[in-house]
């Protein structure tokens, strides 16, 4: 199990308290959020999230919308969709838009973990990828 910094993305006070618990658990630092705008707020204020579990349904800025606006702002930052209210086609736009994964409410703890794991070593991955290419960038025109 990974260490990860995650931001929990809900409307609903006492699911977004419960998973924090659960989550802090199980060694993951947790940030909240209640909707889209906060969350944007806190991924803009801490450079250090990796991973966005993210509710479809919210009011205002829907999950689709901030999925689609934390995708412009911070391509590296991974996004795990969750949602009580699945449907096919919700599903297929939140991957389309660049998606981790998607998850049913309520799921086993263990299966988000697992992917909160997996999100958090993709987005290393590509920083690393990123890191170097600069590298090679650098010390190519050195040469």
């Amino acid at each position: 199990m990974t260490l990860c910094n995650v931001l929990l993305v809900d409307d609903e006070t006492a699911f977004v308290e419960t998973m924090t618990k659960r989550l802090m658990k199980r060694n993951l630092t947790i940030s909240t959020a209640y909707n889209g705008d906060e969350a944007l707020q806190q991924l803009e204020n801490s450079k250090n999230i990796e991973v966005v579990i993210l509710d479809v349904k919210m009011p205002g800025m829907d999950g689709i919308e901030t999925l689609k606006e934390i995708k412009k702002r911070f391509p590296l930052v991974e996004v795990i969709m969750l949602t009580g209210h699945a449907t096919v086609e919700s599903a297929i736009e939140g991957m389309k838009w660049g998606a981790h994964d998607y998850l049913m409410k309520p799921c086993e703890i263990d299966v988000l973990m697992t992917k909160v794991d997996q999100a958090a070593a993709k987005k290393r991955r590509h920083e690393d990828r990123i890191a170097e290419a600069r590298i090679k960038e650098i010390t190519s025109r050195r040469a």
